[in-house]
């Protein structure tokens, strides 16, 4: 195989990263059970080689959408010794169930799965394998999310987005041949999609900080880590650049990892991409196409961090219990209703938490504010990355926006800052 040297893009050494977090101080075993990650040009043509060698079984189903396959050209010829099925999509920008049921109706025919694209048709392959107990691969078309190691895949049932367990991939593939010609606004996205775990990283340790929920100060660093080192690429982006390519694809990689470590998404996501479902899921009931995930998400960190740095500057709060008008939320959510109901019932993320300890732990939530880039530092280098910036830019209305920014922590049973706001007598909800 025709290897590209890891250090002519710092590529690290995944294997031995993933060895060191096994038995933490925090006391947790981080464990990801990725046997094999390739990156490098012309690894399209070898997909068969690294499957033959990670144990996968002849009858292979290669899941795709036209596009997908398309820039992965040659990858079926790769695959020489494997009885092939192909699923192909004409094209797939929203995972459903109805995709997963429709992969695992292959499962009669086939032992393990190729998916090859992104987070469309990766998510509903990785909810398929885990429910089957079925070999996964995936094959990256495009840095576009990070969701590449996780164990957690987001699926539409019924128009409401909801994060389900799912396979972590046995391999990951990735050519930077073909990652460098991704479409821009792709590449984009995946910027966007980076960006955003500073919000999840504020989120996961405020919610620490005030329930005691389980944080890893380590994974939390090598999201950090793997976040800061992208924003500093930023103007490599969008450049038909394999080494940049190939760096920006490892960093994306890296907060999967993170997040694989914890089996939560909480890594990665925090109430920016509960703020992005909730767009989501209000346009498909519209009968509308969303747009690429990371693109919303990029625009929902930047509201999030500009409303972050206005609590930031609250020198001390007075908080309550958090008093909600359910018979208007769940007027809000209209059809999306018994899902939010289902998630607020019969008590909600906030009944644990004692208005004084939000008060008492103030300067401790500010401090964790402003340890991250601010949202003017972010805007900046998403602009840089030819980001979209702006809720026009997306397609939503300051009607739209402002409806969202109040309601979207609600479907969600996940504590973020932006839920606790709700307990402090604030006039920016």
């Amino acid at each position: 195989m025709q290897k590209k040297a890891a250090e002519e893009y710092g590529m690290l050494d995944f294997h031995k990263l993933i060895a060191e977090y096994r038995n933490c101080p925090c006391g947790q075993t981080h464990e990801c059970a990725i046997d094999d990650i390739v990156i490098e040009s012309g690894a399209v043509h070898h997909v068969g080689e690294v499957l033959a060698r990670n144990g996968f079984p002849r009858r292979l189903l290669v899941v795709a959408d036209k596009m997908t396959l398309a820039a992965a050209d040659g990858i079926l010829e790769s695959l020489t010794g494997f009885d092939v099925t192909r699923k192909v999509y004409d094209t797939l920008r929203v995972a459903t169930m109805d995709d997963v049921r429709a992969v695992e109706g292959y499962f009669d025919r086939c032992d393990a799965v190729l998916a090859v694209g992104t987070g469309s048709i990766h998510d509903p392959c990785r909810f398929a394998c885990a429910r089957c107990d079925k070999k996964l691969a995936l094959f990256a078309t495009a840095p576009s999310m990070d969701g590449f190691a996780s164990y957690s895949a987001p699926i539409v049932d019924g128009n409401f987005k909801t994060t389900h367990p799912a396979k972590c991939p046995e391999v990951i593939i990735a050519d930077t041949k073909i990652l460098a010609a991704a479409p821009a606004q792709l590449k984009s996205a995946g910027f966007g999609d980076m960006v955003s775990k500073y919000v999840a990283l504020i989120d996961w340790q405020v919610s620490h900080l005030l329930t005691g929920e389980s944080y890893c100060r380590r994974v939390a660093d090598l999201t950090r880590m793997a976040t800061d080192r992208i924003l500093t690429q930023a103007e490599l982006v969008t450049a038909a650049d394999e080494d940049a390519a190939g760096a920006i694809f490892e960093s994306l990689l890296l907060t999967g990892i993170a997040m694989s470590f914890t089996k939560t998404s909480r890594p990665g996501s925090g109430t920016e991409h509960i703020l992005a479902h909730y767009w989501e899921c209000k346009e498909l009931l519209e009968g509308k196409i969303p747009n690429f995930h990371g693109e919303d998400v990029g625009v929902a960190t930047l509201l999030i961090l500009e409303y972050y740095d206005k609590l930031a500057r609250l020198p001390a709060v007075t908080a309550h219990r958090e008093e909600n008008d359910w018979d208007e939320i769940y007027h809000v959510y209209g059809a999306l209703a018994p899902d939010v109901r289902r998630l607020n019932t019969p008590d909600t993320i906030t009944d644990a938490i004692d208005p004084r300890s939000i008060e008492e732990n103030w300067q401790k939530i500010i401090q964790i504010v402003r340890s991250v880039p601010t949202a003017d530092e972010c805007r900046a280098a998403m602009r840089k990355a030819g980001c979209k910036l702006t809720p026009d830019e997306i397609g939503k209305s300051p009607a739209f926006v402002a409806e969202s920014f109040r309601y979207h922590p609600y479907m969600r049973r996940r504590l973020s800052l932006k839920r606790v706001s709700h307990m402090l007598n604030l006039p920016f909800h």
